[in-house]
């Protein structure tokens, strides 16, 4: 219509128009989705990934379209000798006044669209499910681990993203290149958990833990079961000596500690050394520990870490510690016969798949106690049931991780976590040694 808005003969071109209909199309998508994600309307941490990853992407690149088409239109018009000039906006003619005004509006309402699905990406990409569901099957056994531990309503980015540009920077590294191993299939089995991708503990667990309060004693009792028929119970008594920055377990966070560890899992310690108030260090070494051995190592300065190391992902190191704690807690009845050997047989066999697993636990379980007419059908399934969650809890065939593979060196029964240091053959020169005398740390009722 004459005297209307038409498009400039810039963008008038196929290109051009598709990428403004792509554009168009997929802003009117973000928006609609951004608001119904905004009233909880969408709850699939899938859906995320679509809203602020995908539908922006889709919108970018029809932005990316419109330029691309009139470079080609225009690079069309060049070898024609009738190629006309670069058009000449004036503001005094009232269509490409209105052309500018709309253009500035368009590239407001752009602006806008893409600062929140930046900001909504990031929020989304930190986010819980975002970890843990959109790559199901490769964080799973963390994800699990970490919705029934003790911080649980602690996020990922909590531990996992220290604070300040540089470790936000490096965070996003990290996931940029696990993405890159996800696509190509790449994925450790299981994935490791280096103790350095963590943040600082001063910025992570002192946050709600205080280090400077003196914390006394601990009362721990730990029940084990036997195997014959009773469920035989076995308590140990124990008073931690938990203390704080100048006595007992604690003391640790008191003193200025480096050691030098040999293996990723930080079991193999050839040496430690104690920095003084006066800054002089006194270093002990393992026998046979050389030089080159040491230069070879990771050098780390001892924090929470090194005792708490599996504090938000704990996974039981033994199907029989595991079955213990079930019974122990009630989950697993006690009262059945044999139900603490047959329990572990259970959980220990080994199954390619969680469907697979959990039927064989109830097979298992159901036609052992068949031959126990008077058992009590309702705390057979109670044992059924637990056992079964033991298994989905700990065990994920399709990342390789069973019981023992996500260790914790908080104590020394399944690792050698407070010998790896308390052995008695780190020394000094002087024959100084690092004690490995039991009531440092505990005390038996």
């Amino acid at each position: 219509m004459r005297g209307g808005l038409r498009l400039p003969d810039t963008v008038s071109n196929p290109v051009s128009l598709a990428g403004i209909g792509v554009a168009t199309a997929a802003a009117a998508l973000f928006l609609v989705l951004l608001l119904l994600e905004s009233f909880d309307f969408l709850v699939n941490p899938y859906l995320g990934l679509l809203i602020f990853v995908t539908v922006p992407l889709v919108f970018l690149a029809g932005l990316l379209l419109i330029p691309a088409g009139a470079w080609w239109a225009a690079r069309r018009r060049r070898l024609r000798p009738e190629a006309p000039d670069w058009p000449v906006i004036d503001l005094n003619r009232p269509r490409q006044r209105a052309w500018t005004v709309l253009v500035a509006a368009l590239t407001f309402v752009n602006v806008v669209i893409v600062s929140l699905a930046g900001y909504g990406g990031v929020h989304y990409m930190e986010s819980d499910e975002f970890c843990g569901q959109v790559c199901h099957t490769t964080m799973e056994p963390e994800y699990v681990a970490h919705r029934v531990g003790p911080h649980a309503r602690v996020s990922c980015t909590a531990c996992h993203v220290g604070p300040g540009v540089g470790s936000f920077v490096e965070a996003k590294l990290a996931g940029t290149r696990q993405l890159l191993h996800l696509a190509t299939g790449q994925v450790p089995k299981p994935i490791p958990t280096p103790v350095r991708s963590l943040g600082r503990t001063s910025d992570t667990c002192e946050g709600c833990h205080l280090t400077d309060r003196f914390y006394g004693e601990a009362p721990v009792a730990v029940r084990e079961y036997a195997d014959d028929e009773e469920n035989t119970e076995s308590l140990t008594s124990l008073r931690l000596h938990v203390g704080g920055p100048d006595a007992g377990i604690h003391r640790h966070l008191g003193l200025d500690i480096e050691y030098v560890t040999t293996d990723e899992a930080r079991e193999t310690i050839p040496l430690v050394g104690v920095r003084s108030a006066d800054g002089s260090v006194r270093e002990f070494r393992t026998d046979g520990a050389t030089d080159e051995d040491i230069a070879a190592g990771t050098r780390r300065r001892m924090d929470c870490l090194d005792c708490h190391s599996r504090p938000a992902h704990a996974f039981f190191p033994t199907a029989a510690r595991a079955v213990d704690d079930a019974i122990a807690r009630g989950a697993i009845p006690r009262e059945l016969p044999f139900v603490r050997r047959e329990a572990v047989a259970a959980v220990e066999a080994e199954h390619p798949d969680r469907e697979t697993a959990l039927d064989a636990i109830a097979t298992h379980l159901r036609a052992f106690y068949a031959e126990y007419p008077d058992a009590d059908l309702g705390a057979v399934a109670r044992a059924v049931s637990a056992s079964q969650d033991l298994w989905a809890g700990n065990v994920f065939p399709a990342m390789n991780v069973t019981w023992g593979s996500y260790a914790s060196h908080l104590g020394h029964l399944d690792t050698p976590g407070c010998f790896r240091c308390h052995d008695e053959s780190h020394s000094t020169p002087d024959g100084t040694t690092i004690s490995q005398d039991c009531e440092l740390c505990h005390a038996f009722d």
